[in-house]
């Protein structure tokens, strides 16, 4: 497989910061230091949920099985446990890293396309939000996003109430990554300010494909987003299948996620 690291200096995180990139196997053959043209693959990249790291989708999926059968160049960051949203601090401008950042990065360096219609984004969990939030915010860049088992606790962490509920981090970290939870609501921290804000202004939206498990703790917030997508009138798909929030279930739905971005 050719699966390649690289390391550069992000203006985003303020810092030397890492992503892996998975091209078809037959880019396997390309040595050290030798140039790479992929501008004729579409791009896909993919983001990790809480507490996990790029290389469990390497490790826990097929995705360098379905790189290869899909003619797909993947893009695998770290990004911490940061929701893949701009924070006021210095060196946390997590959104803008993965939505931008990182694309430009690899376009010059590997001949990436520019197109829209051929660049996506998706993610399971954390990385699901982050790929709704980021293929909202971005829509001009990416032509399609998807989330499995995505965590949409926009209104538990408006309430104060994700922390408790849910039992996964405290309160101090939920406000450090989405903002007051008195202004959440109107910000465009919620993927449903952006929803509604598109649709106002006639935006052309993005492919949208999510998925989430019946066993899986998230499946009431899954069913009200896609209620919401409904409500406002956007095209989307939404599926339901047997599993929990694990890689059982994101193994399964990955390869028809690709399919609904690719249309196939």
């Amino acid at each position: 497989m050719a699966v390649k690291k690289v390391n550069f200096f992000s203006g985003c995180l303020h810092r030397r910061a890492e992503y892996q990139i998975v091209f078809p196997s037959a880019f396997d053959g390309i040595k050290e230091g030798e140039a790479i043209d992929a501008s004729g693959l579409k791009v896909l990249i993919l983001l990790h949920g809480l507490c996990e790291m790029s290389d469990d989708y390497l490790e826990k999926t097929s995705i360098v099985e379905l790189a290869d059968k899909y003619n797909l160049c993947v893009i695998l960051p770290n990004g911490e446990n940061s929701f893949y949203l701009d924070g006021a601090a210095t060196g946390r401008k997590y959104g803008t890293y993965v939505g931008q950042e990182i694309l430009m990065n690899a376009r010059e360096q590997f001949k990436l396309t520019d197109k829209r219609e051929n660049t996506f984004i998706g993610g399971s969990s954390m990385g699901g939000f982050g790929a709704i939030h980021t293929g909202l915010f971005f829509h001009e860049t990416f032509g399609g996003f998807f989330g499995m088992s995505s965590a949409l606790i926009m209104d538990a962490v408006a309430s104060r109430q994700a922390a408790p509920s849910h039992g996964i981090a405290n309160q101090e970290y939920y406000d450090l990554m989405f903002g007051p939870s008195d202004e959440y609501l109107t910000s465009d921290n919620d993927p449903r300010v952006l929803v509604r804000k598109m649709v106002a202004n006639g935006v052309d939206m993005p492919i949208i494909h999510l998925a989430c498990g019946t066993s899986d703790f998230m499946l009431q917030e899954s069913r009200a987003f896609d209620a919401f997508l409904k409500e406002q009138g956007v095209a989307h798909t939404y599926v339901e299948g047997e599993g929990g929030h694990d890689f059982g279930f994101w193994s399964v739905q990955l390869e028809p996620a690709i399919k609904a971005m690719l249309c196939v």
